[in-house]
């Protein structure tokens, strides 16, 4: 086993607004393969960005053994640069082509030092992450979102390091991408610490750690063991919660009985002493007495009532928020055999082979687009929402088309949540607007962040509040990839979102158990430029 680690001590961190994300938090993770998880916005990527140092703590310290390398979340998906200039060989391969067209100069050969084999390990790393098929010079632009991802972790992996943190490196990647990084994994013998969401990558880690309330909780056993865990420790805390509050009660009760027994003590003894005749001030030592006694009786009964609810407050504290999102949107409901789209012969340069692609989608038809890395899914997906192909024709029913690009671009980064949901549903009253993203779980002061503050999940519900209440109502909506980034909570409120959708959508995810839980009713394939029904299909709700 590797001795590479990582190491934090009484790390803390807040945002430049004073928000903190981490209070002295203290952990080592040491070698094999670790599976970091936690909801969307508790700081996962924050803590790898502390560790590489992108980030600096407020306090405490960082430390690494062995050399790091680090994917982060974001990638850029398109742009200049060719596959050897990302995987960090341009000038190696350069200097390479120089010294065999001749020039043996000292500049030429101190950029090869060592790298003589380059190419072949370049080669190598590029078949075992199924990227066998790309060229050095292939421009970055000409990629897929898939694919610009494993070429992410290739180049990683070429560096050799002994610590290697990966965020969410399974996002875009299609089946055989998937596999061929988790066959990779499998073969680490380093310190590997994952960001993920994905149960199957998840399921392959030594050990879970979980962020939960600025602390690291370390489960050993992989993603399946960690659930079966919580679910045990959630229900040791509900039978606590529900025993802590069955105390208060208890107590509440004992406390106004007492009350009213002195009260009675007190009503019967001043009769009696008035019927005794008793000299005053005899009788107002035993009403003080009496007092006395039932003030102790009182803070006894109040200290047994705080120590049950500060038991309850501690029972509470244990059980685990995973709000759900509950809609109702009628406004979005398609009649059966409605057409909300039609295309013919549609062609994009040279992505749909032959004639093109024809597609006809009706009522409230629920489809899964899959395919390969590359095959046009994302391509298809813009057509539909109002794209030019380069030939073909295209038809559009009645009723808006919602569009969600795997980048989560729709809304303005600087304005809020509350001002993006305005802009998109101006006739709607500002009350209802709240009440509204209150469903969305934007309560209070989370409505009136900047949406470029909020998490991916977060990001996303925004997105689906906009988008869903916006006027007119969606007839026709298309996700890309939307459980990327996504912790697990968020994707459950995903799926509530679309429960209560009742028009048609078109989801293009390489995530299975998302797309089980959807009701597919139509599953297409899209590869080597052909579109055909791929079966599949769940019964229709």
């Amino acid at each position: 086993m590797s001795t590479a680690f990582v190491s934090c001590s009484d790390l803390s961190f807040s945002w430049p607004d004073g928000t903190p994300v981490f209070d002295s938090l203290s952990f080592t993770l040491g070698g094999g393969r670790t599976g970091l998880v936690a909801p969307n916005g508790s700081g996962k990527s924050t803590l790898l960005k502390l560790i590489v140092g992108e980030l600096r703590p407020a306090a405490g310290s960082v430390t690494v053994s062995g050399t790091l390398g680090y994917l982060p979340q974001t990638l850029p998906l398109t742009g200049d640069p060719t596959v050897a200039e990302v995987l960090g060989v341009a000038p190696v391969i350069q200097a390479l082509n120089a010294l065999e067209a001749g020039d043996a100069g000292e500049a030429v050969l101190a950029a090869i030092g060592d790298d003589w084999d380059i190419e072949d390990r370049t080669r190598a790393e590029l078949d075992r992450l199924g990227l066998g098929g790309l060229t050095f010079d292939q421009r970055l632009d000409t990629l897929s979102g898939g694919e610009v991802v494993s070429l992410g972790v290739a180049a990683r992996l070429l560096a050799r390091p002994d610590v290697l943190l990966l965020d969410e490196p399974t996002n875009n990647l299609d089946a055989d991408a998937r596999h061929a990084l988790y066959r990779v994994l499998d073969e680490w013998r380093g310190c590997v610490l994952v960001v993920s969401h994905d149960r199957a990558l998840l399921d392959r880690m030594d050990r879970i750690a979980e962020l939960h309330r600025g602390e690291l909780h370390v489960h050993g056993g992989n993603f399946t063991a960690y659930e079966e865990a919580v679910a045990a420790a959630q229900e040791v805390a509900e039978k606590n919660v529900r025993s802590a509050e069955q105390e208060v009660k208890r107590e509440k009760r004992g406390a106004q009985q007492a009350r009213e027994r002195a009260a009675r003590r007190a009503s019967t003894a001043s009769r009696n002493l008035k019927s005794a005749g008793l000299p005053k001030i005899f009788a107002g030592n035993m009403a003080r007495g009496a007092q006395e006694s039932a003030g102790r009786a009182n803070d006894m009964h109040a200290a047994r009532l705080e120590g049950a609810q500060a038991r309850l407050d501690d029972a509470e504290r244990a059980l685990r928020d995973d709000a759900t999102i509950t809609l109702d949107l009628p406004g979005t409901r398609v009649p059966a055999g409605r057409t909300v789209f039609s295309g013919e012969r549609l062609r994009v340069r040279s992505l749909f082979a032959g004639d093109g692609v024809d597609l006809t989608i009706r009522g409230p038809e629920r489809i899964a687009l899959v395919g390969p890395n590359g095959a046009g899914k994302s391509t298809l997906l813009r057509l539909l929402s109002g794209g030019s192909p380069d030939a073909g024709v295209l038809r559009h029913g009645p009723g808006r088309v919602a569009y969600l690009s795997q980048r989560l671009d729709l809304l303005d980064l600087e304005r809020t949540v509350a001002e993006n949901f305005a802009a998109f549903a101006p006739d709607r009253p500002e009350s209802e607007r709240l009440t509204l993203l209150a469903r969305f779980l934007f309560r209070g002061s989370r409505a009136h962040l900047p949406v470029g503050a909020l998490s991916g999940g977060e990001r996303l519900r925004a997105t689906l509040a906009c988008v869903l209440y916006a006027e007119p109502a969606p007839q026709l909506l298309l996700l890309d990839e939307p459980t990327n980034n996504l912790d697990l909570v968020s994707v459950g409120q995903l799926e509530s979102a679309l429960e209560a959708y009742q028009g048609a959508f078109v989801v293009v995810s390489h995530d299975e158990a998302f797309l089980a839980s959807l009701g597919i009713t139509r599953r297409l394939g899209l590869d080597g430029g052909v579109l055909s029904e791929a079966g599949g299909a769940t019964p229709e709700r």
